[in-house]
């Protein structure tokens, strides 16, 4: 088992003892410890909306300055077919990185589809299971 594995932002026997020693040794480390326990799955989704702003500010000075600037800002080496060639395989590369960033939106979008459709359908089987119990519809909520 890795380290990642370990300390995941979960309810583990490792990260309950890292939060209650935290809070022992500096009570600050346990609180710390208790929010990334709560709130770590969000964090994911946190750092990728902090690094689409970052990329988007960027590629709007990148789009102001131009391609031969955004060039410059590389390093040009005076030598006019490498830089050429290095241009072009970076082009390469951002493609294939735009790519890779449409499947993973494509596949976030997946993933939210069916964690909506399972919260759906546990909802749904709680209220059959409590009409049934003969307790009536919470009002404000659909009958389904």
């Amino acid at each position: 088992m890795n380290q990642s594995a370990l300390i995941r932002p979960d309810w583990t026997p490792a990260t309950i003892a890292l939060m209650v020693l935290g809070f022992v040794v500096f009570w600050p480390l346990g609180l710390a410890m208790l929010a990334y326990i709560i709130f770590g799955d969000r964090l994911k989704s946190f750092k990728k909306d902090a690094n689409d702003t970052v990329d988007g500010m960027f590629a709007s000075c990148r789009g102001k300055f131009g391609r031969r600037a955004g060039s410059a800002f590389r390093g040009a080496t005076g030598n006019v077919a490498f830089d050429d060639w290095r241009d072009a395989e970076l082009s390469r590369l951002d493609e294939e990185r735009r790519k890779l960033d449409e499947m993973r939106e494509e596949f976030d979008s997946y993933v939210r589809e069916l964690r909506r459709a399972k919260d759906q359908e546990e909802f749904d089987r709680f209220m059959r299971e409590r009409r049934a119990k003969g307790q009536g519809d919470v009002p404000g909520f659909p009958a389904t």
